[in-house]
């Protein structure tokens, strides 16, 4: 077996990361209308709710951090959960209902008209997750969608006034590194509407 070249494969995740970002562009648009949406539920005493697993999981708690203490600048604190963060309530249901509908019930408690769900899910196919958008939908919740590998079932599921943000890679590791830039531009956009762009 011949000898690997550690230095190379570690550069190539740089630039594998690099050509993921620049396809990521395309985002833009849709990232725009995400926290115009966002913004807009705040501004009338809505709130977030965000759910993830695993690594996505970690994002949801970032992103809903963010919110409630603050992203770069001093401001009052935004209405934000994290639905993956209250182990109380994810052992109870799965113990008692499964698994799957550990974010749903949440929504169904939690979650009322103008209030929006950020569901993360790098494969678009988290059944926890897709039954936290469908409780979302019944609940007249609009859904922004963290997806890659070409959205999954959450792709199929979401309605035109959703937003759909599939990052174009097939790996889960590059998925989730778009992923957090994708969530600190929201927070950088709402922070703007509220205070003032500042670029």
């Amino acid at each position: 077996m011949p000898a690997m070249d550690m230095t190379s494969r570690m550069s190539s995740h740089f630039d594998d990361a690099l050509d993921t970002f620049k396809a990521a562009r395309e985002l833009a648009a849709p990232l725009a209308i995400a926290v115009d949406l966002l913004f807009g539920s705040l501004s009338n005493n809505g709130k977030i709710l965000a759910c993830g697993n695993g690594g996505s999981a970690a994002d949801a708690q970032h992103f809903i951090a963010e919110l409630v203490g603050r992203f770069e600048r001093d401001r009052l604190p935004l209405a934000g959960v994290a639905l993956n963060t209250d182990t109380s309530i994810l052992t109870a249901v799965a113990n008692d209902y499964g698994y799957e509908p550990v974010f749903e019930r949440q929504v169904n408690a939690l979650g009322q008209p103008g209030d929006i769900l950020v569901a993360i899910s790098t494969s678009g196919n988290s059944p926890s997750i897709v039954r936290a958008v469908e409780a979302a939908h019944e609940r007249e919740m609009p859904v922004i969608a963290l997806t890659g590998k070409g959205g999954g079932q959450l792709g199929a599921l979401l309605y035109e006034t959703d937003v759909h943000l599939c990052v174009p890679h097939d790996r889960t590791m590059r998925i989730q590194e778009v992923h957090i830039l994708l969530l600190h531009a929201i927070c950088d956009g709402i922070d703007a509407l509220l205070l003032g762009d500042t670029l």
